[in-house]
């Protein structure tokens, strides 16, 4: 069947989100007089970060204690001596001051040019939902998508195939005429192949694990080759 709806993962396919991530622990740290290298905090924090978002993703954290505890445990690690209170602080700086960073992949305004003309184009994303939509707005590409899917509005997370199933109904699309593409092999990639969906798996550096018998690209232009 002839691919009629792209599904795009938000936060490491499109929006770059360890650029905008740095750059706002930076800003944040500095409103706050916390004295600590930014590049010593985010070597310890990007890992923690990840493993707390598969708990969230796994529904075995709240987004409460996703939110404190990434940060909790970076500090701890590194033998920073800070409050609860500052921490609870830095965790709402950081919500508030993400979308004012718009960093995106290289290609992005290209290729869903490309792709606009030819697709309807819609976002599945793990992220919060007002997070993601003002970093949307903020980004300005907010308005090349007709469906808007964050598990927030979903009540569970990919993988979940509830998730694709649901952004299937909000598209009215089947997902014989599909693709997901995503930069998580297990939430973007085999959450979409359970489903029926076709994929593209985003590799856009060298710790990125892919699938073989997964079409891959390594930056974002690389998709007019399939679509």
């Amino acid at each position: 069947m002839k691919i009629e709806h792209v599904f795009f993962d938000l936060d490491h396919t499109l929006w770059d989100f360890d650029k905008n991530s740095g750059l706002t622990f930076e800003k944040i740290f500095k409103l706050n007089n916390v004295n600590i290298e930014i590049d010593d905090f985010l070597r310890i924090y990007m890992p923690i970060n990840l493993e707390y978002w598969r708990l969230y993703r796994d529904e075995k954290v709240t987004k409460e204690a996703l939110r404190y505890n990434r940060l909790k445990k970076s500090f701890d690690k590194l033998n920073f001596e800070i409050s609860d209170v500052l921490i609870d602080k830095l965790a709402i700086d950081y919500i508030d001051n993400l979308s004012s960073f718009n960093y995106l992949f290289e290609g992005t305004f290209e290729i869903l040019d490309y792709l606009k003309s030819k697709y309807q184009l819609h976002i599945i994303t793990n992220g919060f939902d007002e997070v993601q939509m003002k970093k949307m707005t903020s980004s300005k590409i907010i308005d090349y998508f007709d469906a808007i899917i964050t598990s927030d509005s979903v009540g569970v997370k990919k993988p979940n195939p509830k998730v694709f199933n649901f952004a299937l109904k909000k598209a009215n699309a089947t997902a014989e005429n599909s693709v997901m593409i995503g930069d998580s092999l297990e939430a973007d990639i085999n959450g979409a192949l359970n489903v029926g969906f076709n994929v593209i798996h985003c590799v856009f550096n060298d710790e990125t694990a892919t699938d073989n018998n997964v079409t891959s690209v390594a930056n974002l232009l690389e998709i007019k080759q399939y679509l």
